[in-house]
């Protein structure tokens, strides 16, 4: 392919001698005024920091401390390791437009980023199910929780859900791919979502189109209504609990779970399971920032740092560093003296 510039668009040459595209241009927040665009960078740096620092140090917690080694946490670490990628898949490219303004990104790039974002979403979707799934049996079949839920089928449902996601956007990434692009390379977003991607097609995509949004459609309505039915069956269990203690303690727990729900399920029917035409482009950005930036940050608040046996966990393991700590400090002040 031969690369070569026309009006500030990077093009090549197809197999065909036709014109295509070889780089696509983020136009994201590029509204903004420049300072208002580095003081979000840096907003958006911090909480990306604070995302990666808490989702990891929910892994490391259950990981550590035996009291946290159940399938509950077990499925909350692997949905923390997932919400790293997850939102790397985006930020990490949004931080270097909003600070250097290089918005510019390979075709292959571009292919790739959307890739990622849509399986590791899929995964997370599948993730929930299963959590909601584990909620049900804990809470409604609690005398067989422990023959029901045992590591092996854990760790299965695990594996199934990385695995089902990363091959159901494997789909989408074939009907990318065959799409061509030789004209405008301006993409109304901060990522390479889909459906921006389909408008720039020089090919006529509307029938891929179609086909791309009920199937994003399917995967996000058919979880939901996997979760929905899981959580009608755990209220129900609730209000037919005979002791207020324990349909108090079974509340508590499912509240966290249901806003994590309401983010991640609202956010995703207004991108995808409703008609692009209907959503404007400040909508659509607005909502996938939340889906991309907001949810991943509020993860560990929602499902782990409300639970007592996680903050005392944390307490426990700060106390076990700070005595580490001073020991080695006083090991090396003895060396010197």
């Amino acid at each position: 392919m031969l690369p070569c510039q026309q009006d500030g668009l990077k093009l090549g040459m197809g197999p065909g001698n036709e014109t295509v595209v070889a780089e696509f241009i983020l136009e994201g927040f590029s509204g903004l005024d420049q300072r208002l665009q580095l003081f979000l960078s840096l907003l958006l740096l911090l909480t990306y920091l604070t995302t990666v620092m808490g989702n990891t140090m929910i892994i490391f917690l259950v990981c550590v401390d035996h009291r946290l080694q159940t399938p509950m946490y077990f499925f909350v670490s692997n949905l923390a390791f997932l919400e790293i990628w997850f939102t790397s898949s985006t930020t990490i490219k949004l931080l270097v437009v909003l600070s250097s303004g290089k918005r510019t990104i390979s075709l292959s790039s571009c292919f790739a980023q959307s890739y990622f974002y849509f399986a590791l979403g899929f995964a997370e979707f599948i993730l929930l199910v299963v959590m909601s799934f584990d909620r049900y049996v804990a809470i409604c079949q609690p005398l067989h929780y422990a023959a029901i839920m045992k590591w092996q089928l854990c760790t299965h449902l695990v594996v199934a859900a990385w695995v089902t996601g990363f091959t159901l956007s494997s789909y989408c990434l074939v009907l990318l791919s065959k799409l061509t692009f030789c004209g405008p390379n301006k993409i109304h977003h901060f990522f390479c979502d889909n459906s921006p991607l389909f408008k720039l097609s020089c090919s006529d995509a509307s029938l891929l189109w179609k086909v791309d949004s009920i199937f994003r459609s399917f995967v996000v309505l058919s979880s939901l209504c996997l979760v929905l039915i899981s959580y009608i069956y755990i209220f129900h269990c609730i209000l037919h609990m005979s002791a207020a203690s324990g349909r108090k303690k079974a509340f508590a727990t499912c509240s966290s779970h249901l806003i994590n729900l309401a983010i991640v399920y609202g956010s995703c029917i207004v991108l995808y399971a409703r008609p692009s035409k209907d959503v404007s482009l400040e909508t659509n950005t607005t909502v996938a920032l939340l889906n991309t930036v907001l949810y991943p940050f509020l993860n560990p608040f929602i499902y782990s740092l409300r639970n007592q046996i996680v903050k005392l966990a944390l307490k426990e393991a700060i106390g076990r560093a700070k005595v580490r700590l001073f020991s080695q400090s006083r090991c090396f002040s003895g060396q010197q003296f």
